[in-house]
């Protein structure tokens, strides 16, 4: 029979966390500063004491069980929740303070973390930001793992278990060779897409598919991204491209004055009132504490972006892509 009397320590649990993120129990011994043989009696006891298996352990990897899995963020609360007790205690509440690890996209960290970063060591100097620069997939995963605690990439983010907070949306702009029929205007249809070279992003990034979501929307017997050969692992790469004349791309507003000043290239918007693009947001676990605090990163995160000049870019509503992610 069950012991209804046990109850998890807070070591117990913080071992079942470490070692879930880290899946591994030296690293994860590391990271709590004990040693490998008290982690693994901490998980012992926590497993004997709810009689259940959390981890399946084997000479090469460590898994969390199906039933470790739905425990887990419920025990990543509570550990959160001491860690605000004892912050509040200590007067921490107005301020961030510590390592933060905040994930962003490859389309939106080059242009956005410069600012960003000037911003927090001039309004937040106690706070140890840690960046994650990963496809949206990976952030999700480290998110939901616990690696990183915060995410800054396109919205929807699609999973129940976060919370999605918008913090601004952004135009795509066309960037063409120079002396393009296209280059300069501010009214291309979207059906100029179908008779583009279009440049692409190479698999797993959230623009890539949002790009191909725009084509299909003016080009229905198009199912894939067929005849888009050329691909690549970032946005510079992509816009070399175009200024070698390989072919035509699509870039976020913020990226204008890093990427499409390069010689070689010219620029193009689509026609208004309503323009394709993005909606960007910060992105946390739905069972994280600290919701109240993160807000204060997503408004550094909208003013880094609004230093990028992007707003001013031209005037014009930006349609964010409801699929996008």
């Amino acid at each position: 029979m069950r012991n209804r009397e046990y109850r998890p320590t807070l070591p117990q649990l913080r071992a079942f966390v470490a070692i879930a993120d880290t899946g591994h129990f030296g690293q994860a011994a590391r990271r709590l500063g004990i040693s490998q043989p008290s982690l693994s009696q901490a998980l012992a006891t926590l497993e004997q004491g709810l009689e259940v298996q959390l981890v399946e352990r084997s000479t090469r990897r460590v898994l969390v069980t199906p039933l470790g899995r739905g425990l887990l963020p419920l025990a990543r609360q509570v550990s959160e929740l001491v860690d605000e007790v004892v912050d509040r205690a200590a007067g921490r509440s107005e301020g961030l303070s510590g390592p933060l690890s905040i994930g962003f996209i490859p389309t939106i960290a080059p242009y956005v973390l410069p600012n960003f970063l000037r911003l927090v060591r001039e309004e937040l100097p106690d706070l140890e930001p840690r960046i994650h620069e990963e496809p949206t997939a990976y952030l999700v995963e480290a998110l939901r793992s616990g690696t990183i605690d915060i995410a800054i990439m396109a919205l929807p983010s699609g999973t129940a278990v976060f919370e999605d907070h918008r913090l601004y949306d952004e135009e795509f702009h066309l960037v063409l060779p120079e002396g393009h029929p296209l280059a300069g205007r501010d009214d291309v249809p979207l059906t100029a897409l179908e008779d583009l070279d279009l440049l692409l992003l190479d698999d797993g990034h959230c623009m890539r598919d949002q790009v191909l979501d725009l084509c299909r929307s003016v080009d229905a017997h198009r199912t894939d991204d067929a005849g888009m050969e050329t691909r690549a692992a970032s946005l510079s790469t992509v816009v070399q491209c175009v200024a070698g004349g390989l072919g035509e791309t699509l870039i976020p507003a913020s990226a204008l004055d890093v990427e499409a000043t390069r010689p070689g290239l010219t620029t193009a918007r689509f026609a208004g009132p309503v323009r394709p693009g993005r909606t960007v947001g910060m992105v946390h676990r739905t069972s994280s504490v600290r919701g109240p605090e993160f807000e204060r990163i997503g408004e550094l995160v909208l003013r880094a972006y609004l230093a990028t000049g992007a707003e001013d870019s031209g005037a014009g509503q930006h349609a964010a892509d409801p699929a996008a992610g």
